[in-house]
This record gives structure tokens, sequence and C-alpha cells, in this order.
């Protein structure tokens, strides 16, 4: 995939994101200050962009986005359905680890299982998606809660269902947007003898998830 990136394509999209609400307009210097690009690179770059009016110039030499982003926007308004990104991670966690993997949202008080893949075992945790639980009970209801260290991974050893232990940890989007939590669950003598393979398998997905997560809009359904 390395192979197949364009440089300059990045670099342009990188000019492109340092516009945001707060900053809508940069001279040639702050752009330069804010990407680290030459001068020389960024007038070649902006004048492309400002061709298929992606970007526009003032007579102050003042960069604005354009015209064109706007006739993009409505496009991403639906959003990107969340299934289709979370669900092949489910699905990796379930094969490698064989317990249960599930994916948990936050709806105030109380965390609900939207998505889930019952573990291979014969002996497991089964769930059903739609299940709404306790927040301040398990793994995954305290990665919700947001109060611990960001890939913090979230262990339950029978606090919820006796029987029952679950490791989670909380996916947030880049601007800090806890957007829900992974979450394995198993029987409990079983899940605990392997909790440290759990919580590595738990890192290495979440952290691929959370860089494949769109800046633009999600949904769920």
């Amino acid at each position: 995939m390395a192979q197949r990136r364009v440089e300059a394509v990045e670099r342009a999209l990188t000019l492109l994101e340092v516009f945001d609400q707060t900053h809508r307009e940069f001279s040639l210097t702050e752009l330069s200050q804010a990407t680290g690009f030459y001068k020389s690179t960024i007038l070649r770059l902006m004048a492309s962009l400002e061709v298929f009016g992606y970007v526009v110039r003032d007579h102050r030499g003042i960069y604005r986005i354009g015209p064109a982003a706007t006739r993009l926007a409505p496009l991403a308004v639906e959003g990107i359905q969340v299934e289709g990104l979370i669900r092949p991670v489910l699905e990796s966690l379930r094969d490698t680890s064989g317990e249960t993997a599930s994916f948990y949202i936050r709806d105030g008080e109380e965390r609900i299982c939207l998505y889930r893949e019952n573990g291979r075992h014969e002996v497991r945790h089964h769930l059903e998606q739609g299940t709404r639980l306790p927040l301040r009970q398990g793994a995954a209801g305290k990665a919700l809660c947001g109060e611990h260290p960001h890939r913090e991974v979230q262990v339950s050893l029978g606090e919820r269902e006796p029987s029952v232990a679950a490791a989670a940890i909380g996916i947030e989007r880049h601007d800090g947007e806890l957007l829900g939590a992974l979450a394995l669950s198993g029987p409990r003598e079983r899940f605990a003898s392997s909790l440290d393979e759990h919580r590595r398998l738990l890192s290495e997905r979440a952290a691929a998830l959370e860089s494949s997560l769109p800046r633009g809009p999600l949904r769920f359904h």
C-alpha cells in the first residue's frame, strides 16, 4: 500500500487540513509555519488546488477554502456505515482469541451491545445484539466512562456476572471523541488464563481501527 502513495497529493491534502473553524484564512508564511513546507512548494500546490476550486486566494495573497469543497460536502453527509468498519475487527478478534467479541456504545447510564461475534468455543459467553447493560459494571462499561487513559485496557473478572470475565478498550476518533468500546468476553476461568494475550489483541486491533476511522460523518445504522 505504501508504494501506491503519491507525495504531492499527500502534501496538497496536508495543506487543506490546516483549515478549520478557527483558522479559516492563511497567508503563505502561515501555511509554511503550519505545515513545515517550503514556500515554493506551497505556491505550486496551492496553484493546482486553486485551478480546481479547492482554495481561493484574494488580492492580499490570503488563502481560503474554495467552492469545490462545498460541492463535495453533501456527498459525505450520510456518513460511512460504522458496521462495515467494525465487523471485520470483531471477526478477527473472535477468530484469533476464540472468545466472544463485541462493540458497545454508551447511551446515558447504559451500554448497548451494538455488534457482536459470538465465540467459537462450545462453552462461551453468548450475547445478543441490542442487549442493554449497566454502564458502571463490566469492562466495556469502564472503557465507555472515559475516566481512564486512552488505549488502557479495562478488565472485569466476574464483576457483573460471576462466571464471566471480559476485557475492553475504548475507541476514539482523531478529535478525541469516544466512539465506543471493543470487548472480548468468555467464561471466567478460561478467559483469565489468557488475559495478557487478550489485552495485546485488543490493543493492536484498537490501534488499527482508530487509524482507519474517517474524519467525516459516521452512522451506526
